[in-house]
Order: structure tokens, then C-alpha cells, then sequence
């Protein structure tokens, strides 16, 4: 597979949306999978590489699949890690009540128990804040911050009331995606319909790439309801003046999910901070145009 650098002569002629050679399809990625236990919750994640390390944080609705294709790239030289949150993927509902600031200790445990110091925090959605939760909560724990359509600033009428409708949906039908996933992810209609929402154009995406996303995040996240209301509850702008480290701000300019008008918020909020609008691209740019997102975070941890 070709290197991914800004170079790369695909993204320069903008046919970089998805990735026709993934790398991940040629990992044995259960030989690299873990298991931990911190307090009050057992944790499932993947880790490849040596080096730096790089800790990946998905959002609500995800899973440590979210980064298939960015773990191998960024494994070449970095020791890069990837977690299931409780309550989501493989990892169990927590003993203790899920919200934002335990999320964040969450990830401190985590990097006390593996060593993991310094390095890079990368977060999409609401793992993006929960990785300001951690970035802010201990200051010396990371070295930079990637925020990928990250959640954290209130820019929707009536929130709650659409927290919870959301909620109600989502246990009510969300059980049926994971019984019928190969089905959706091979139907274009259906495609359009469960991932539309969320990514700029779901049938330019890999069918199995879909597939991992239902079977891993949409069907396997019992914490789904708890986390977005806690998610909704919990505002980061106050917090964001506080973020002391070089961050990088990277967003979809039709993402549906959080609009990009955050992104231009937290640019705004945070110190020394670096914003990258990819066109044409939803709520995953690292799973819609892994190539850039790769190459934009390569330059970043230069």
C-alpha cells in the first residue's frame, strides 16, 4: 500500500474519499486485542506499534473499529492504542455512573495502568470531549490534542428533549441494525438510510468497512442513552481557555452531527490551536478520508 503523505497524489486529485487498498484488512487484529481492569469497569481495547503513543478516543454510537483506518498507518511509528469506552464495543457498563469527568478519569486510569505518558489524544465526537475532559483535568498527561468533530458545544434547539427521543430511538431500533448488517451495508437504499446522517456519502465507502461499524459500535452500545444525556448536559466552552497544549481541530464541512460552526468555536477558544475543514465529508473524516486525515495528522505530530 502506498505511503499516505500530503504528497499523495490521490488526495491532491480530491479521489480520496474512502481508501480502495485498506490496511486494516491485513492486520490479525486478535492477536493485538486486550483486556483491562481499572475501578469499576473492565475495559476492551487494541494496541499496535512502539514508539509515541497515540490514544484514540471513538464518540457515542462507536467503538475502538472507528480507527481501523488509521491504527496500522500511524503503528509504523507509533505505539498506537485504541479503547472501547464502557458501556460500548466490548466493554461492559461500568459500575459507576457514566458522564463526561468519569469518562475523563476513565482515560487516566487507563494510561497509568499501560504506562502511557506524553503523546497524542486524538477524539471524535464525544470522544473528542472526553479528550478534553482528560487534556485539561491533568495537564501533563498529553503532549498534543486532535479534536475530529468533536462534541462539547450546545448548538441545538431544546437539547434534552432531543436527547431523550433520541435515546428512545435508539433503544427501540438500534438492536436491528446488528441483526441485519450485512444486509444494510449491501443494500445502497439501506446504506443511505442508517449511515446517511453521519457520513457525506455512505456508498463510496467499503461495505465491509460499514459492516465493522454496525457489528462492533451500532450493535453493542448498552451506554448509548446515558452518555448522550450526559453528553448533552455537559457544555466545554468554560474549559477550552484552558487547554495548554498544541491542538489540532479537524471537521467535516457537511457534517450533519455537530455542524461546523463548532469547530470555528473551539478554534476560536482554544490557545494555540489548528483548524482543518475537509470538504465534502461528514461526521468521520477519519473513516471518510483516511488518506488526508492521516497525512494532516502526520504533519501535526512533526
Amino acid at each position: 500500500m502506498p505511503e499516505t503523505t500530503a504528497h499523495d497524489p490521490r488526495i491532491a486529485a480530491g479521489a480520496d474519499y474512502g481508501n480502495p487498498e485498506p490496511e486494516w484488512q491485513e492486520v490479525e487484529w486478535r492477536s493485538h486485542l486486550r483486556q483491562i481492569a481499572l475501578p469499576g469497569a473492565e475495559v476492551n481495547y487494541v494496541e499496535l506499534g512502539e514508539g509515541e503513543p497515540i490514544l484514540f478516543v471513538h464518540g457515542i454510537s462507536g467503538s475502538w473499529q472507528n480507527w481501523l483506518e488509521n491504527l496500522p498507518h500511524f503503528a509504523r511509528e507509533h505505539r498506537a492504542i485504541a479503547l472501547d469506552l464502557p458501556g460500548f464495543g466490548a466493554s461492559p457498563m461500568p459500575s459507576w455512573e457514566i458522564d463526561m469527568p468519569a469518562y475523563g478519569q476513565l482515560i487516566h486510569d487507563f494510561c497509568e495502568k499501560l504506562g502511557v505518558e506524553g503523546g497524542t489524544i486524538v477524539g471524535n465526537s464525544m470522544g473528542g470531549m472526553i479528550a478534553v475532559e482528560a487534556a485539561t483535568a491533568a495537564p501533563g498527561r498529553f503532549e498534543r490534542l486532535v479534536l475530529a468533530a468533536a462534541a462539547g458545544i450546545l448548538n441545538t434547539w431544546y437539547p434534552e428533549e432531543r436527547a431523550v427521543a433520541t435515546a428512545w430511538a435508539w433503544k427501540t431500533f438500534g438492536p436491528h441494525f446488528g441483526d441485519r448488517g450485512r444486509w444494510i451495508v449491501t443494500h445502497p437504499r439501506a446504506r443511505r438510510v442508517v449511515f446517511g446522517p453521519f457520513v457525506r456519502y455512505p456508498n463510496r465507502l467499503r461495505a465491509d468497512l460499514l459492516f465493522e461499524q454496525i457489528n462492533s459500535g451500532l450493535e453493542r452500545a448498552e451506554g448509548f442513552g446515558d452518555a448522550l444525556h450526559a453528553a448533552i448536559r455537559h457544555d466545554m466552552r468554560e474549559r477550552l481557555g484552558e487547554i495548554e497544549v498544541p491542538t489540532m481541530i479537524l471537521w467535516g464541512q457537511s457534517d450533519r452531527v455537530i455542524p461546523v460552526s463548532a469547530a470555528l468555536s473551539y478554534h476560536r477558544r482554544i490557545p494555540r490551536s489548528r483548524l482543518e475543514i475537509f470538504e465534502r465529508t461528514g461526521h468521520v473524516p477519519q473513516l471518510e478520508r483516511p488518506l488526508r486525515f492521516n497525512a494532516v495528522l502526520d504533519e501535526f505530530l512533526e
